[in-house]
């Protein structure tokens, strides 16, 4: 993990390593990563993170001891409020556990109704008060000059807007990554690799080039596939000119030209 953590921050142009933030799910909720992800802070990098935190009985505890004015609305992610589907609180100061881990880590937890879907793995506390909760850590105290960048609520809608992450795990799976296609360690690795550049180029041509098609701009692989890569288009050659000739009655013909416009702009890298 710490591997893959730091050739992720070395592919990072120098001048976007001076200010980083680092998402991870729960699977980083321990005292290695913690101690890492501090340790990566130098004289000209300043690292802030959010890590999902595995709630204990000692977290439950904690929570209880919360008074119902300590919760207020959670945040979507267009900064407006969630009333009453959603809340978050501050659990830095009740938390015995903070005592063994990093200085100046933060608890921020947060709420939200337990659905039949999950009735299954509800805890004590969750049956008793049909709330189920979550946890992120923290070292961030306050973002620079961003404002309310200390307060819980902007900090658990900046945590989870991590699932975007999620989301590309799942485009890339439809890329190919799904199914690897043979028991050869060697072929595998070669198919990964070819589905994580496909997985590039998908996402670089609606950045690039569809970036204001409103249906297209955020498509699944296999709309965009159909919609454009699929063209049912004719490609000829005449007087030395190389000509494609896309039907008036498809869709988004339009959309398919502006783009490659677009990336034909782009001018090769040096």
């Amino acid at each position: 993990m710490f591997r893959v953590l730091d050739d992720a921050i070395a592919q990072l142009p120098a001048s976007y390593r001076r200010k980083i933030l680092i998402r991870v799910d729960g699977a980083g909720a321990t005292h290695d990563l913690m101690t890492h992800l501090e340790r990566l802070n130098r004289t000209r990098r300043n690292v802030r993170f959010t890590v999902g935190w595995t709630i204990t009985a000692a977290d439950e505890t904690a929570i209880a001891r919360l008074p119902e004015t300590a919760w207020t609305d959670s945040l979507g992610q267009d900064g407006t409020a969630t009333t009453g589907q959603a809340h978050t609180a501050e659990l830095t100061g009740l938390n015995q556990r903070l005592d063994n881990w990093n200085t100046g880590l933060r608890l921020i937890v947060r709420r939200t109704r337990a659905s039949a879907r999950h009735a299954k793995n509800l805890t004590a506390l969750e049956r008793s008060t049909g709330w189920r909760y979550a946890i992120v850590a923290t070292n961030i105290g306050r973002l620079g000059r961003v404002a309310g960048s200390h307060q819980p609520q902007w900090l658990d809608a900046l945590h989870r807007a991590h699932a975007g992450v999620e989301d590309r795990v799942r485009t890339n799976k439809a890329m190919g990554l799904r199914n690897l296609p043979s028991k050869d360690w060697t072929v595998n690795q070669g198919w990964v690799l070819a589905a994580n550049i496909a997985a590039d180029l998908d996402t670089w041509t609606r950045l690039l080039g569809l970036h204001d098609q409103a249906d297209l701009a955020h498509a699944e692989p296999d709309t965009l596939r159909y919609r454009i890569l699929h063209l049912p288009a004719k490609l000829a050659t005449h007087a030395r000119r190389t000509i494609l000739s896309i039907p008036d009655t498809w869709p988004w013909a339009e959309a398919f030209t502006l783009c490659w416009q677009r990336l034909s702009l782009i001018p090769p890298p040096t």
